[in-house]
């Protein structure tokens, strides 16, 4: 394999490339807007909102899987790469909103999803039909059993959503078969990247869209793909939740180094498209091997969690901030920022909710936006919606059922956005009720409620967003430290003179020298209060 030293770097345009500062948008697709009456998101009812988008600053969308698909884990078990579901309308309907995003200078990014498709993509039931050794099945990982009648898994290997990550089948005779690895549920089997036809057949999927306009790709799993010979056992001593392994354990399910073969193919076909890019879900913790997938003829962006997965603390998210620029500066790409993702819990609630987690993530918010490279926002945070408590019955998540109800999923972070009235389901759907039920209390987080509060999470956001994008404080790819009290930080950009401070101490501090942009909260007596962030220029 050859190592970052080997490549070219990036010329001077990839340098000045849309992405590498761009403020992406996420929107889950089912909970953003309904237009067409049934409670669940649809495309039209995104279109229908674009306004927001526009006003807000968004300059490329990330939207989830809107792919036809049984909704095992709600469009992530794509049955068909290259259409669209009824439940979100069709490939007229996808068109209409990509012209009129480009229209508000809005670029669009889709997420595909290359590790797996559903058990009812016409592959896998041509594999099931066709037995043992067949073309069918080498296009999946399926494999005899151990013990002598075969009636135990392959391998030990468990899925993220709990559960073996091994189903068996019966074959055509009636008799218990072979078993097919799925990493994630049972309804998402994995696909042989081994298999050519596999590569083609992804290549084409990426034509479709990119033919169709689509700026770029979120890749689904990108640390998947490729397994390992033989597929040896995992070491289930060093589990952690989630079917994770421990910081920088060796897990052969993920991060083996042949997937890069997989993104310089993916790579190969971006490139004849100019302008268009594609970022990853890399959950892979040491520094080096994430460094990796942004190799100059790999993916363009690479998510970097550290920052969304450290504690309130200055100390661990100054380490997160250093971590995540040092990952990527060794083969000159930029980094990435997000705090929320449809995967995890809102910043609000993880910060400590209500009034606390609430003055965190507005000081976070502005710690995020700071910061040289790409912004990922995740529909509703510029809201500071916390997560739902839901009932039981209202889980759909696949990860409650595999963990024998012990593990509520992250549904809690998929409610709806409110964005009128004064009960549910607050503007986001005409039917009576929403797919995921909206609290009552949400009125005051509705974006009408919040566009005319000066003081509200979406007008900081809004104000934010705008600095970011104008004030010549902003240049720059690089940041320095200042010292600091305990539990302090200040880090400035160093080309243009923007200062960030954050106060995660009990007590209160002086500002640095400056001109204060924007504060997070109110300072008291010209001093930063706990939980609160402000940007200077000098």
């Amino acid at each position: 394999m050859r190592e970052p030293a080997d490549l070219q770097p990036p010329t001077a345009d990839a340098k000045s490339a849309w992405w590498r500062n761009a403020l992406f948008y996420e929107v889950y697709v089912r909970s953003f807007a309904d237009a067409s009456g049934d409670g669940i998101g649809d495309l039209d009812g995104i279109r229908s909102r674009l306004g927001y988008l526009e006003l807000l600053g968004v300059e490329a969308l990330w939207l989830t899987p809107f792919y036809p698909s049984p909704m095992a884990d709600h469009g992530y078990d794509v049955a068909d790469p290259r259409g669209v579901d009824p439940l979100f309308g069709d490939l007229a309907a996808f068109d209409a909103l990509i012209e009129e995003a480009h229209g508000c200078g809005i670029r669009m990014v889709v997420d595909v999803v290359p590790n797996h498709t559903s058990d009812r993509h016409p592959w896998f039931g041509q594999a099931l039909a066709a037995g043992p050794g067949s073309p069918e099945r080498a296009r999946y990982f399926f494999r005899d059993g151990r013990g002598p009648d075969g009636s135990q898994p392959p391998n030990n290997w468990i899925s993220t959503f709990g559960g073996p990550a091994w189903t068996r089948v019966p074959e055509s005779d009636g008799r218990p078969g072979q078993w097919y690895l799925h990493l994630f549920a049972p309804e998402q089997p994995d696909l042989n990247w081994d298999n050519p036809e596999v590569a083609e057949d992804f290549a084409r999927t990426l034509r479709f869209w990119l033919d169709r306009g689509v700026d770029g790709f979120r890749l689904d799993v990108a640390r998947g793909m490729a397994k390992p010979p033989g597929l040896p056992d995992m070491d289930l001593g060093m589990l952690r939740n989630h079917g994770q392994l421990s910081d920088n354990a060796y897990d052969p399910r993920f991060d083996n180094d042949s997937v890069h073969d997989v993104h310089r193919m993916i790579r190969r076909v971006l490139d004849e498209y100019p302008d268009r890019m594609s970022v990853g879900e890399i959950w892979v913790a040491d520094d080096e091997r994430f460094s990796r997938y942004l190799r100059p003829d790999e993916l363009h962006l690479g998510f970097n969690f550290r920052l969304l997965t450290a504690d309130f603390d200055a100390a661990r998210l100054r380490d997160a901030i250093d971590h995540s620029i040092a990952s990527v500066s060794r083969v000159d790409a930029p980094p990435t920022w997000t705090l929320s993702n449809h995967d995890v819990a809102r910043p609000v609630t993880r910060y400590g909710g209500g009034k606390l987690g609430t003055a965190r993530a507005r000081a976070m918010a502005l710690v995020e936006l700071a910061l040289p490279g790409a912004i990922f926002l995740y529909n509703g945070e510029e809201l500071g919606l916390p997560d739902v408590d839901l009932p039981d019955w209202a889980i759909q998540d696949p990860v409650w059922e595999r963990s024998g109800h012990t593990d509520r999923g992250r549904e809690g972070a998929r409610v709806p956005l409110p964005w009128e009235g004064s009960t549910p389901p607050f503007g986001f759907t005409a039917a009576e009720n929403s797919w995921l039920p909206m609290p009552f209390d949400w009125e005051q987080l509705t974006v009408e409620t919040q566009l005319e509060d000066p003081d509200s999470m979406l007008s900081l956001y809004r104000h934010a967003i705008e600095l970011r994008q104008r004030h010549p404080a902003f240049a720059g790819s690089e940041i320095e430290w200042y010292g600091g009290p305990e539990g302090c930080f200040a880090f400035r950009r160093k080309e243009s003179g923007l200062i960030c401070t954050l106060n995660t101490s009990p007590g209160l501090v002086p500002l640095p020298p400056g001109e204060l942009l924007l504060a997070s909260g109110p300072l008291t007596d010209g001093q930063l209060p706990p939980d609160t962030s402000a940007w200077l220029a000098l």
